[in-house]
């Protein structure tokens, strides 16, 4: 049976969506549930999510409005120009900036909790990350807290994302996400992009870490390796990654560094799931000496090294795992995210297709922690926004299956109001085939 539109939940304690700016604004003329296109024909609502909301999908559709009025969310705050500026002079191709500013931080208050402990060892370090994010003066990068610190002060940092705010389990308490949508080029819409907020601020932790090493304390470099995907199916989304380690190592060093001594860097590609690329990675990584690991970006990914990382003493600081597995991972307090959970992302999610109006939605997700956390999250936002359960199809599907013939046959024959996609690369052939089914984004 299908409710009646759904109403949409707003203001609700630790999960609260508050509508921060819009660029522009405004959904398109196809925004109400069951709307119909020119010839009469129901046109079908499709929602993306941040594996697949970027610049680097429409590279995959040559016909104009392949990907019209797709919608999504996805981490996102809204960035600087100045720091947009930046990112481009290290890497003039830059398609989008999903998760550099997440990469920035990360690399930052790893920084800063090095100095704060008077030492290069994370089973140390690590106890001053949480609250390098909370109390003490505010401050909005690297140079100013530095100041604040080796004045023997206790630094908040705010970072290029905004307050972290960090739980006592490593994640924000808060974060921005972008609603985005894709236009008639199937480029993102910028005119379109709105930011929110989901979660709470008062869930970040109490505690600010032991006491401070004396100012000025040096000792041996701080030594950064990445974990990031320069290949496999989240390849689009290492540049802006390593653009944002980059540029972080750069402001870093440039107000004196770690403990008297520039922060050393060491690269490493993530791969995916479908090969043994981070394993390998990891080990050299390790072999290198370094005390921290950014990354990797996807959820699946990191929970295949994460283990070798954290048994080894060694910090990982994810700039992009979604999955809530990680939350309460028993992670040896050694892994931390300055991206949030999808327990917020899926409130957010949640939200967008509320508020266009669907009575009916598909899920389509790949079989990874990311993509059924995300899934089974969002199902549950769903129903208790009121949406019954019969009026939800959810098909989990394998990223490296041949095509996707029978899980698009299934959500065609469901006919919903909205169709989420979950994926990563792979998603640009299920919209392909959606659109071929007559029930994707094609206008």
């Amino acid at each position: 049976m299908r409710n009646g539109t759904f109403a949409r939940a707003f203001a609700v304690s630790g999960a609260a969506l508050l509508a921060l700016t819009a660029c522009g604004g405004g959904s398109d003329s196809g925004s109400d549930a069951g709307s119909s296109d020119a010839s009469g024909e129901k046109q079908v609502k499709v929602y993306g999510t941040d594996g697949n909301m970027g610049n680097a999908l429409g590279k995959d559709f040559d016909a104009s409005g392949s990907l019209a009025g797709m919608k999504g969310t996805l981490p996102l705050t809204e960035l600087s120009g100045d720091f947009k500026d930046r990112l481009k002079q290290l890497n003039p191709q830059l398609q989008d900036y999903n998760y550099a500013g997440e990469s920035y931080d990360a690399v930052v208050t790893t920084a800063l909790a090095a100095q704060m402990a008077g030492t290069n060892q994370a089973t140390v370090f690590s106890q001053y990350v949480n609250g390098i994010t909370v109390g003490g003066d505010k401050c909005t990068d690297f140079a100013s807290c530095l100041e604040i610190i080796q004045a023997g002060g206790n630094p908040d940092y705010d970072g290029v994302t905004g307050p972290l705010s960090f739980t006592d389990a490593g994640e924000p308490a808060q974060a921005s996400f972008g609603l985005e949508q894709f236009g008639t080029d199937n480029q993102i819409d910028d005119s379109k992009t709105e930011f929110v907020l989901a979660g709470d601020e008062a869930n970040a932790t109490k505690n600010e870490g032991p006491a401070a090493a004396p100012a000025g304390a040096t000792g041996a470099p701080l030594v950064i390796g990445t974990l990031l995907p320069e290949t496999g199916n989240l390849a689009f989304l290492g540049p802006p990654e390593v653009a944002g380690v980059q540029l972080a190592i750069n402001d870093v060093n440039a107000a004196g560094g770690v403990l008297g001594a520039d922060v050393q860097l060491v690269t490493g590609d993530s791969g995916d799931t479908s090969t043994d690329t981070a394993t390998q990675t990891v080990d050299r990584l390790l072999q290198s000496g370094v005390n921290a690991i950014i990354g990797a970006a996807s959820s699946g990914v990191s929970q295949s090294v994460i283990n070798k990382i954290v048994g080894a003493g060694v910090l990982q600081f994810s700039p992009a795992n979604t999955s809530d597995i990680f939350t309460t991972y028993d992670d040896k307090g050694l892994y931390f995210r300055t991206a949030p959970p999808d327990t917020l992302q899926s409130r957010a999610l949640a939200d967008l297709i509320g508020a266009d109006g669907n009575n009916t939605v598909g899920i389509l997700a790949l079989n990874d922690p990311y993509g059924t956390g995300l899934a089974d999250n969002t199902e549950k936002n769903l129903i208790s926004d009121g949406l019954s359960q019969d009026s939800i199809k959810k098909i989990i599907y394998d990223p490296q299956a041949a095509n996707f013939d029978s899980e698009v046959q299934q959500m065609a024959d469901f006919n919903p109001d909205a169709i989420v996609v979950i994926g990563f690369e792979e998603s640009s052939r299920i919209i392909q085939a959606l659109n071929a089914q007559g029930v994707g984004p094609q206008r």
